[in-house]
Parts: structure tokens; sequence; C-alpha cells
């Protein structure tokens, strides 16, 4: 089900809802949206969740706000479409910058979060290759967006599962046009830093990360598990995109971790 929520802090958020019970929010990363990212993991958390997957600014049907853009504006969006749609505490699950943006929403509302799930994140930009990686991203998007999937997949997956899907398996995950938005995102997660609140996070977390993850590699996982007293961390061995490389795997990991008192 589709839905939308509108107000002067946040502007509208598009958000799609399916299943019943506890709420689970699943927050997307740069150059994605809800659909692309979870689409096909929807189902296997409605068994026993009301899973929100809201687009944030620039992504989905959800409109780039202009301006600043950053964590604590797109945490608000996260929270708004949580608000609307479940009352009550709801388990976060954020990736790649979704992860910073669930970090920043948990540190700023507290009460709102039950669980809180970190995949494949990152703390700051005080990493030279993250600086030399992302501003490379952002720069194909803006100026050869033709090779910007190239690289993203690349960077993205593993080489072996890439080797794995073969000629056409490549061409496929390359189609398709980026959210109009990617580019802001990217630059977000150039400045993008978290190290302040994650002191803050009260909620029970846990962080994942990736160990061929050559966009995020996994020390930025390690970081945010150091920063957030109390959480515990798991390893996949997957690219950053593990939500196609290691979905199973990924989806027992959630549900283990959401099914607990």
């Amino acid at each position: 089900m589709n839905r939308t929520v509108t107000s002067t802090a946040v502007g509208t958020v598009h958000y799609s809802v399916a299943g019943t019970g506890p709420g689970l929010v699943l927050v997307h990363g740069t150059g994605g949206d809800s659909r692309t990212n979870f689409g096909h993991l929807v189902e296997h958390f409605a068994d026993r969740h009301t899973v929100v997957t809201p687009d944030f600014a620039g992504s989905g049907e959800t409109s780039d706000p202009g301006g600043n853009l950053g964590l604590e504006l797109l945490a608000a969006q996260v929270l708004a479409a949580a608000d609307d749609a479940v009352d009550g505490p709801v388990d976060l699950l954020g990736f790649s910058l979704g992860a910073l943006i669930a970090a920043t929403a948990a540190a700023a509302r507290p009460e709102k979060i039950r669980r809180l799930i970190l995949l494949n994140g990152w703390v700051d930009n005080a990493d030279p290759r993250h600086t030399m990686v992302f501003e490379l991203w952002r720069k194909l998007t803006a100026d050869e967006p033709e090779l910007a999937p190239a690289f993203a997949s690349a960077i993205g997956f593993a080489p072996a599962f890439l080797t794995g899907l073969g000629d056409a398996g490549i061409k496929q995950i390359q189609a398709g046009e980026p959210p109009a938005g990617t580019a802001r995102q990217i630059e977000l997660g150039l400045r993008a830093d978290v190290s302040a609140a994650l002191p803050q996070i009260t909620a029970p977390t846990l962080v994942i990360g990736s160990t061929a993850d050559y966009l995020v590699p996994v020390a930025g996982a390690k970081a945010l598990h150091a920063g957030i007293a109390g959480s515990t961390y798991a390893e996949l061995d997957s690219g950053h995109l593990v939500l196609f490389e290691k979905a199973a795997e990924l989806v027992k990991l959630v549900r283990d971790f959401t099914a607990r008192q």
C-alpha cells in the first residue's frame, strides 16, 4: 500500500506499507529507493511485521526540497513515515547511507526505536580512500552518467558475484536510470558524520559489515560498532550490495535480532 505524509518540516514523503505486526522500517541507500533496495525482501518480513519502506529526498516519489541536504532532514523524513504508519516504537534498519540516517534518527528519537540495525554504514569521511571513491562516483554521475552504472556495479558487488552473473546479467543490473537525487546523496556521503550521534543511541543495536565491500570497506561497520555501547556485530561474506548477494543470510540475521525479547 502506497502512502504519503506531509509536514512543513519534511515536505511530502512517499512510503509503502506491507504486512501486520510491530513496525519494521527499512531505509534505502544512495542511488536507490525503497523499491529497488528492498522490494524483493519485504515479503520475508511482512509475515510478522508492518514493514514501512520510505523514499527519502531525491529518491522514488519523494522530491528533493533543495537547500542543504543533511542527515537530520532525511532522518526526520524517515521518522515522519514511521510515525504516520505505526503507533509506538519500531525496529529500524538502514543500509549504506541509510545506516547513517537510521543512526541519526535513533539518536534524535530514542523512544521511537525499539531495535536498530545498521548495514554497511560508516562513521565519517576521515578515510581518504572513502573521499576518493565517492568523489569519482559523484563526478561520473554528473559528467559521464553512461559510465556511472558500470562503476557502481564494479564497486558495489563482490567480483565473484559479478562474474557469476555473466554478460547478460551484468547488463541487466546496469539498466534503468538512477534516482534524480543520486548526485546530491553522493555529496552527502562525502561529508556525513555520525560520530556525535553514536553515543546517544540507546536502542539495542546490530551492526552488520560485509567482508568484500569495496565501496564502504568493513572497517566502517566496525567503527560504528565500536561507537555504540553494547552493540552486537556480525559480518557477511559479500560486497556492498549484500541485499542481493546474500539476501537469505541477511534476512535470517535481521529476523533473529528483531525476534529477541
